[in-house]
């Protein structure tokens, strides 16, 4: 269904700070509706303003509830915030298993809060293929700072290093995967390495760890030396560290020395994604979605035509 509103009334509402216009452009963005666009182009202007925090990390080591404590600390320094949480897409409905209702409740009272649950849809990377856009939206609400938090941590996993100004990887002590998966790919992208639950056994440990690891790897392009902090979510403990050590990136990030590097890679890869998305579109309304999609690779198991074939011809028609 299109949109009732034009693209200057709906950008003028999401500006203003309108819920219910943002929770429908929102969910819109998610299902791809073709009137989006035009709605974020007039959006555009607005935004680059709020700091985006990206928490990552294997699920069960607490995201959430850092989450909730971050908000908690950033609420009490004025700050409006927004939070974006990844969730494992329903087999059944396509829709975010876990949603907003369940996470964060006591923070759904406050007006200056926004908590959207978004599901991957098969996206990899850890973060919906509509997050950046959906974060935009938050910018332009006038959201000062955005907490992302994903899905969950691996080798594909680092795409919160593209998005987020700040990374944190939360890791907790004893489940015997730690290191390796720091070793799988998410050393680099770690601005604040997070030990929470830091109460249990191995934590010291963990952290000598993860401290020769940086020191033993190679330097990173951009100067900065991650931090280490430990927390206990749960009873709020190491919380006013981390808002720290968070705060120290920001401004080593916002120097002017380091700023414009670290947008031009970011915008890079983000105009990248798009031109991909646009064109994966586009193929698909050249091959008529599902059902030309079924046709053509029945042809390639016919005979008719072999796969690199067919894909060049697929890709003709959008030339033409």
């Amino acid at each position: 269904m299109e949109s009732e509103l034009n693209p200057k009334e709906w950008a003028e509402k999401i500006i203003s700070g309108d819920v219910r216009a943002a929770s429908r452009l929102m969910r819109d963005i998610d299902d791809r509706m073709p009137w989006v666009s035009e709605v974020l182009k007039e959006l555009y202007p607005h935004t680059g303003k709020a700091y985006i925090i990206g928490v990552t990390g294997s699920p069960g080591v607490g995201k959430s509830t850092l989450v909730d404590c971050l908000i908690d600390v950033f609420r009490k320094k004025g700050y409006r915030i927004g939070a974006v949480v990844i969730d494992p897409t329903s087999p059944f409905t396509g829709g975010a298993i876990l949603g907003d209702r369940i996470r964060m409740q006591r923070h759904s009272t406050d007006s200056d809060v926004f908590i959207r649950s978004l599901a991957t849809r098969g996206s990899m990377g850890g973060l919906s293929r509509s997050t950046s856009d959906i974060l935009r939206v938050m910018d332009a609400m006038g959201k000062d700072v955005i907490l992302l938090e994903t899905v969950g941590v691996g080798q594909d996993e680092v795409d919160v290093v593209n998005t987020a100004h700040t990374s944190l990887i939360v890791l907790i002590p004893g489940l015997g995967d730690d290191i390796q998966a720091i070793k799988a790919g998410i050393l680099e992208i770690g601005d604040i390495f997070v030990i929470n639950k830091c109460e249990r056994e191995g934590a010291e440990r963990m952290e000598r760890e993860i401290m020769m690891m940086l020191e033993l790897g190679a330097r990173r392009q951009d100067g900065w030396i991650p931090k280490i902090v430990k927390t206990e979510a749960l009873k709020g403990k190491g919380i006013k560290e981390l808002v720290e050590a968070i705060e120290e990136h920001r401004h080593f990030r916002e120097d002017p020395r380091h700023k414009r590097d670290f947008l031009r890679r970011a915008l890079r890869i983000e105009l990248l994604n798009n031109l991909r998305d646009q064109i994966s579109q586009r193929v698909m309304e050249a091959v008529g979605d599902e059902e030309g999609l079924t046709a053509a690779v029945d042809e390639i198991i016919e005979g008719k035509k072999d796969l690199y074939t067919k894909s060049e011809e697929i890709l003709g028609t959008l030339l033409c």
